[in-house]
C-alpha cells in the first residue's frame, strides 16, 4: 500500500512515519523545501521524544516531496490557522492540499483529513475541492480522523490513545479503521464525518474552559490571600472535582484556537468566548505582577524562561510567551528569552548568562524541567526579582539566593515573599510553594496531591 502524506509537521510526520514503520510505503509532502530537504538528509526537524529511533525504523519506506503523487491513500494534515482579526478559521492550506490531489485521484482512493476544522468543512470545502478532478466522493472514500496527541508524547498517545474516525459512508469508516489499526493500539469509535469534528473540537473546548477557571482561581486566590495551588490540591481530594492548573496563557495550535472554529457561525457560545477571553487575558495579569515587582526601576531589564508554550517541547505556537514580550517592550521594558528548547522563535534568544545579566526580574512561562535544578546564586541581576507563574521552581532554595519571589496565585504571599524570610514547605509532588509562618495550620494536616500537569491537548 502506498500513502501520500500532505503536511510533513508536528502530526503529519510522526502519522506518516508509524505508517511506514507499520510497512506501507509513504510519500510525505510538505510545500517547504527546507523540511523535505532536511529529511531527505536523514534529519527531523524538530525535537520530539522517539522522532529519532522512529525515523531510522521507517527511512527505508519513506521519501519526503513537495508534490504528492498517485497513491492508494491521501492523508492531510497540514495546519488550519486562525484569523486573529475576524476569529475566523483559516482554511487556506487544507483546501489548496485537496486541490493539489485531486489531479492524482482515483476511483477507490482513500482521502482522509486529519486537520482540525469547523464541522462542515469536509461537505461544504474538501470534498467539492476534490472532486474538482472528474472523481466524485462515493468513488473515492472519504472519512475524518482527528489527531489526538500531545507535543512531548506524541508518538506513545498516536499509538495509545482512542481514536475517532467520522466516514463519508459505512465503507470509508471501515476502510479507514483498517487502516489506522496498522499501529493503533486504542480503541477506534466510528461515526459520520460532522460528528467526528465537532468531537475534536469539543476536547479542546473542554480543556480551554477548565483552564480558564484554574486561572480565575489564581486570580481570585491573590485576593482572597490564599495560595491556589495548596486550595487546588485539596479540591481535587473530592471524587468528581479534578481542578487544571493555572498559568500564563494558553498555547500551542489546538486549545488556543479550536474553540473560536467551534463558535465562528454560531451566537449563542458565550462561556466559549468568555474562557478564551480569560485565557488570553493572562499574559496581561502575569504583566501587572512583574510591574508590581519592578516598579521604579529605572530602564528594567526583563528575563522570560521559556518560550515554548508548554514544557520540555520546542513548539511556540500561539505561546504564550509571545504576547507577554510585546506587551512588555510596549511599556518600555527591554526584554531577553532563554529556552534551551527552543532554536528558532519570533524575537532573539540568548544564553542563560546573557539572559539573566543585569536583568531586574525571571519569568518563568514554560515548565521545562531543567528550570527545577538552575544554579543562579552567581547570577549578575541588578536586581534579584522572579515570578513563576507555573510554581516549578524549588522556591526556598531562591529566597536563600536573595530573590524576591511571585508565584501566580499565591496570595498567601502577602503578597510578595521576601528572601530569606521565614517560609515552610507544602509539597506538591516534587513542588514547593511558599506559604508564611504564621499562616494556619491545615486540620487535619492532609497530603497533597502531586502538581497536575495542564496537558493540552494538540
Amino acid at each position: 500500500m502506498k500513502i501520500c502524506v500532505l503536511g510533513l509537521g508536528y502530526i503529519g510526520l510522526p502519522t506518516a512515519l508509524l505508517f511506514a514503520a507499520a510497512g506501507a510505503d509513504v510519500v510525505g509532502v510538505d510545500v517547504k523545501e527546507s523540511v523535505v530537504n532536511t529529511l531527505n538528509q536523514g534529519r527531523v526537524p524538530f525535537e520530539e521524544p522517539g522522532m529519532d529511533d522512529l525515523f531510522l525504523r521507517a527511512r527505508g519506506r519513506f521519501v519526503a516531496k513537495t508534490e504528492p503523487e498517485k497513491a492508494d491513500v491521501f492523508l492531510i494534515a497540514v495546519p488550519t490557522p486562525l484569523d486573529q482579526g475576524t476569529k475566523v478559521s483559516d482554511l487556506t492550506f487544507v483546501k489548496k492540499a485537496a486541490g493539489m490531489i485531486a489531479p492524482h485521484l482515483d476511483p477507490d482512493n482513500l482521502v482522509i483529513l486529519e486537520s482540525t476544522v469547523p464541522p462542515g468543512t469536509s461537505e461544504r470545502v474538501i470534498i467539492p475541492q476534490l472532486e474538482i478532478g472528474g472523481v466524485m466522493v462515493g468513488e473515492f472514500l472519504y472519512a475524518h480522523c482527528p489527531e489526538r496527541a500531545i507535543p512531548g508524547s506524541t508518538l506513545r498517545e498516536m499509538i495509545h490513545n482512542s481514536r475517532v474516525v467520522g466516514g463519508y459512508d459505512r465503507e470509508s469508516t471501515e476502510q479507514t479503521v483498517a487502516l489506522y489499526r496498522r499501529f493503533v493500539e486504542g480503541q477506534i469509535y466510528q461515526t459520520d464525518t460532522k460528528t467526528a469534528e465537532f468531537v475534536k473540537l469539543m476536547e479542546n473546548t473542554c480543556r480551554d474552559v477548565s483552564i480558564a477557571l484554574a486561572n480565575e482561581f489564581a486570580q481570585l486566590s491573590e485576593e482572597c490571600g490564599i495560595n491556589v495551588w495548596e486550595a487546588i490540591a485539596l479540591a481535587n481530594k473530592h471524587p468528581r472535582v479534578s481542578v487544571l492548573s493555572p498559568g500564563p496563557g494558553v498555547g500551542g495550535h489546538c486549545i488556543a484556537i479550536d474553540p473560536w472554529f467551534l463558535t465562528e457561525n454560531s451566537i449563542r457560545c458565550k462561556m466559549i468566548s468568555m474562557a478564551r477571553e480569560v485565557n488570553d487575558s493572562m499574559p496581561n495579569y502575569v504583566l501587572h505582577v512583574v510591574r508590581g515587582l519592578v516598579n521604579g526601576t529605572r530602564n528594567a531589564t526583563i528575563t522570560v524562561f521559556g518560550v515554548a508554550y508548554k514544557g520540555n517541547v520546542d513548539d511556540t505556537r500561539e505561546s504564550p510567551a509571545i504576547k507577554f514580550i510585546k506587551l512588555a517592550e510596549n511599556e518600555g521594558y527591554t526584554v531577553r528569552c532563554y529556552d534551551p528548547h527552543v532554536k528558532e522563535f519570533h524575537y532573539p534568544l540568548y544564553d542563560l548568562d546573557e539572559a539573566v545579566r543585569n536583568s531586574d526580574c525571571i519569568v518563568v512561562l514554560a515548565d521545562h524541567d531543567c528550570f527545577r535544578t538552575l544554579d543562579l546564586a552567581a547570577a549578575g541581576m541588578r536586581t534579584k526579582n522572579v515570578v513563576d507563574t507555573r510554581n516549578i521552581l524549588p522556591h526556598e532554595k531562591w529566597s536563600r539566593e536573595g530573590f524576591v519571589i511571585r508565584v501566580l496565585g499565591d496570595g498567601a504571599g502577602a503578597p510578595l515573599v521576601q528572601p530569606d524570610a521565614g517560609v515552610r514547605k507544602v509539597t506538591l509532588g516534587p513542588e514547593v510553594s511558599v506559604r508564611p509562618l504564621n499562616a494556619p495550620e491545615l486540620a487535619p494536616t492532609l497530603p497533597l496531591v502531586p502538581h497536575q500537569e495542564r496537558g493540552d491537548i494538540v
